[in-house]
């Protein structure tokens, strides 16, 4: 099988630019049938190729409504800050990579698979598109924190990140014990700290599992707004804001029960975090294609 191939056959498991569906996601508990990529996306697909492909995994969404004017200055013209009934979200993000590749190339040592955990809000460009705005994003490859710098012109830093998986009957310990979901689902610890040299310091420690099966939000609910983006925002070294544009199935969103024993990821950007519990979202595996950030002036040519 040549590189092309190999890259086709990318294109048909992610059902991205072939007009296939997506493999079936595995929601932990079961198969979930994920409609195709092309029937649920806000926009169509970039026509060029994919540039990166990657998987992401037990990945937990926590978010909280803040007020708008404590995130508007952070948003750079010419996006403005996205809101949904006039409330403003900030989200924690805590999960873990694997296959990361780029198009043509095979997994790079020390880049292919690793933990993250992301700070983040979301935007809206001009033309209309709705993306997410990254304050901060942890990880522990050193090598992936300077690449995503310098392709993506996104806050990476340097983390210590451990990530422990445990059966749902051996959760002693972890913090969630006692806060029911099914016998067949796993428990995840995660724990960031920080370590990027002059950077602010920032860490999360906490225990989260799924509570439920998995469901496809419905559009124009909260849970669709916070979770169905398929671009990104960032700027790069000349100051030019930039659009980067991702694709996958949709969410295949799981209720969860959550422990946080420490999060100070919104401290460095000043943003005290309300007392009521997050809005907690947990997803077991998604494939996730993504291009590269083109400046918004230069607009994005749609289509297959």
């Amino acid at each position: 099988m040549t590189r092309h191939d190999v890259d086709r056959a990318a294109d048909r498991s992610l059902g991205v630019g072939v007009g296939v569906g997506v493999d079936d996601v595995d929601d932990g508990g079961g198969i979930l049938d994920a409609t195709a990529a092309s029937t649920h996306r806000p926009w169509p697909v970039p026509a060029r190729r994919w540039a990166m492909a990657m998987t992401w995994h037990d990945l937990l969404f926590l978010h909280w409504p803040v007020a708008p004017a404590s995130l508007e200055a952070f948003i750079p013209p010419p996006l403005r800050l996205d809101t949904f009934d006039g409330r403003a979200w900030l989200g924690v993000v805590p999960f873990r990579m694997s296959g990361i590749r780029l198009r043509g190339l095979p997994p790079i040592p020390g880049t292919a698979a690793f933990p993250e955990i992301n700070v983040r809000t979301y935007a809206v460009a001009p033309d209309g598109r709705t993306g997410v705005w990254f304050f901060s994003l942890d990880a522990t490859s050193r090598l992936a924190v300077r690449a995503a710098r310098a392709w993506f012109g996104l806050p990476y830093f340097d983390a210590r990140i451990e990530v422990d998986a445990y059966d749902a009957g051996d959760v002693a310990g972890t913090g969630v014990a006692g806060l029911g979901g099914r016998g067949d689902v796993a428990a995840i610890r995660y724990s960031s700290t920080r370590t990027h040299h002059g950077a602010p310091s920032a860490t999360f420690a906490g225990c989260y599992r799924p509570t439920g099966p998995a469901s496809l939000a419905a559009p124009g609910t909260l849970d669709h707004w916070l979770t169905e983006r398929y671009a990104l925002f960032s700027v790069d070294r000349r100051g030019r804001v930039g659009c980067g544009e991702i694709d996958h199935a949709q969410w295949p969103l799981q209720p969860a029960a959550v422990d946080v024993a420490r999060n100070t990821m919104a401290e460095p950007i000043g943003i005290a975090l309300p007392e009521p519990a997050p809005l907690a979202h947990f997803a077991r595996r998604l494939d996730v294609a993504a291009w590269t950030v083109r400046p918004l002036d230069e607009g994005e040519r749609r289509g297959r």
